[in-house]
């Protein structure tokens, strides 16, 4: 397995394909991967209702320009995902729209499919950790080749189509494991990574927008998420998921790099206000949890009661009373679901006096 990760700067999307281009041509190409007429999902990252600039999705100039470089060597071209939103008015298909995927689509004649309308296959997973069933997108499984299209972010946890189930295991790495049980029966051929313009801070959809210019590219995603880890200034080895996949055999501990040398490209993000308790090991946190913790809460004054929120409450946390939303301490498990889904960034952050400290030391 090539597990090489290519970086090749990018200043702006109107260069994107070019910069691409040239990220893969580091690595190998396109060629490898893609015979003609292979049906080729691309997948970006589609977590909510928001606009490019946000930087929360995949930017569509680069769906676009993949679409292209597929067609270019006789792959057929399709875009699908899954929005982390639960709600019949708040769906993947307005995800599509807001974050210009869907216009990106429709000006390459890409077919666009939304997981949660297309359907899943229940699939068994050999050698399980955490989940030894899962429920896998029908068009991933179909397709002829799965190329990830991420976009360079900070993140507290992963969400997947099982999210809800993964959330409640506390141990962050039994959540790690839990991803890698996905990871086992889905491997993507290929994942480039939108890193032009990326988010720091609050991630994966509150943080801050951030001018990374950079584009990377691997065929081996745990390669690429070990170079991205350290790219942001991230210990890779304290990622659970990095950890996880390492440990089972996936990717490689120290992947050879093309193209732009990790010192010349390395970025330093501000950390997910919550990612600080990630270093702190398990037997520790269980004792500190009360004091180092970093809460969410409701801000009624910028709550719709849209109920996004209860519906993606994994630990069943979030209660009605007197037509307001109100958050239950002794029930939330700090998975940030609701605030990530939040399509009126009502979810806020609440630190303790301890962690206020922790934080400010760090920074």
């Amino acid at each position: 397995m090539n597990t090489t990760v290519s970086i090749v700067r990018c200043s702006d999307y109107s260069k994107v394909k070019s910069a691409i281009k040239e990220a893969l041509s580091l690595i190998g190409g396109l060629e490898s991967i893609i015979a003609p007429g292979n049906r080729v999902l691309l997948k970006p990252n589609v977590l909510a209702i928001r606009p490019p600039e946000d930087a929360v999705t995949t930017h569509p100039a680069v769906v676009s320009a993949m679409c292209e470089l597929i067609r270019e060597v006789g792959g057929i071209p399709i875009i699908g995902d899954g929005s982390g939103v639960v709600r019949p008015d708040v769906s993947t298909a307005e995800a599509f729209r807001a974050s210009g995927i869907e216009a990106a689509a429709s000006s390459c004649g890409a077919e666009l499919i939304n997981f949660e309308t297309s359907g899943y296959t229940e699939v068994s997973v050999p050698a399980a950790r955490q989940f030894p069933r899962l429920y896998i997108a029908k068009a991933v499984l179909e397709a002829d080749v799965v190329i990830s299209l991420p976009k360079l972010k900070t993140h507290e946890l992963t969400l997947h189509k099982i999210r809800k189930q993964a959330h409640a295991l506390e141990d962050r790495d039994r959540f790690g494991e839990a991803i890698v049980d996905i990871y086992s029966i889905v491997k993507p051929h290929l994942a480039v990574m939108d890193g032009v313009v990326g988010m720091e801070g609050n991630g994966p959809a509150n943080g801050t927008p951030i001018n990374s210019g950079l584009i990377l590219a691997s065929y081996d995603c745990v390669s690429l998420d070990m170079v991205a880890s350290e790219l942001i200034g991230i210990d890779p080895l304290k990622v659970p998921t990095n950890k996880a996949a390492l440990s089972r055999g996936f990717g490689t501990e120290k992947p050879e790099l093309a193209g732009v040398p990790l010192e010349e490209a390395g970025l330093k993000f501000k950390m997910a206000e919550g990612g600080v308790t990630a270093m702190v090991p398990p037997f520790l946190m269980r004792t500190l949890r009360k004091y180092l913790t970093v809460k969410p809460f409701i801000n009624t004054s910028k709550c719709a009661l849209c109920k996004a929120c209860v519906l993606n409450c994994s630990a069943h946390a979030i209660e009605e009373m007197n037509k307001t939303l109100k958050i239950n301490p002794e029930k939330c498990i700090q998975c940030y679901c609701c605030r990530e889904l939040c399509p009126n960034d009502a979810v806020e952050i609440r630190k303790s006096f301890l962690m206020k400290v922790v934080t400010r030391r760090r920074t």
